[in-house]
């Protein structure tokens, strides 16, 4: 089984160079953190608070998730491709992750994807570290915050600057901070600033080393 793990804080560059590769290297691309928001997104549909530990657990197990290769994301069988990116949600999805149950359900999922598909290219915050850690190769995307702060930005562009940016410290504090699979730089991984380099010239890097 021929795994890509590709780690890194929010607006580091994961997605885009995750897809990227994959495509380059005939591979399926999943993106781990859609799971978690998409969870997060069906615990505020039915009206349960993010905290509720045992509730947000059982939503993760009973929850009918497809994740589209072209990135629709169906939730229950509802289209939540727009909704999971939404600043709902993306206050959410952290507590939500700091779930140990949520985490241990998804992980679960996201090892039976991989073995499905013989690897792939998978991207999220504990890939390297907890789900796979012996993958053929582990990426840790980084940037600065003001660079990965603008990128987000551009994406809701219904929020702020200095809104985003906030946001985003608060996130890598909680992701960073929870006790369970923390963000952390994999000992074994090769670590890319993306702040100044394109997708093409990561993609060339994370090439290279793949040999």
């Amino acid at each position: 089984m021929r795994v890509i793990a590709i780690d890194g804080p929010a607006g580091s560059g994961k997605s885009t160079v995750g897809r990227a590769l994959a495509a380059r290297l005939g591979l399926e691309y999943l993106d781990t953190g859609a799971m978690y928001r998409s969870v997060a997104f069906a615990a505020l549909r039915q009206g349960v608070d993010p905290d509720e530990v045992e509730s947000v657990a059982r939503i993760a197990r009973e929850i009918e998730l497809r994740l589209g290769p072209d990135g629709t994301v169906l939730v229950d069988g509802v289209d939540a491709t727009i909704e999971i990116r939404g600043p709902e949600v993306t206050r959410a999805v952290s507590i939500v992750a700091a779930n140990p149950a949520v985490r241990e359900e998804l992980r679960s999922r996201q090892r039976e994807w991989a073995r499905k598909r013989g690897g792939g290219v998978l991207e999220g915050r504990d890939i390297g570290t907890v789900v796979f850690p012996d993958a053929a190769l582990k990426i840790y995307l980084d940037a600065s915050p003001e660079v990965r702060a603008s990128r987000r930005s551009k994406e809701v562009s219904d929020l702020s600057y200095e809104t985003v940016a906030a946001d985003l410290a608060r996130r890598d504090a909680l992701d960073q901070g929870r006790a369970h699979s923390p963000l952390q730089v994999p000992d074994d991984a090769v670590v890319i600033d993306t702040s100044g380099l394109s997708v093409e010239e990561i993609v060339g890097i994370v090439s290279e080393k793949l040999g």
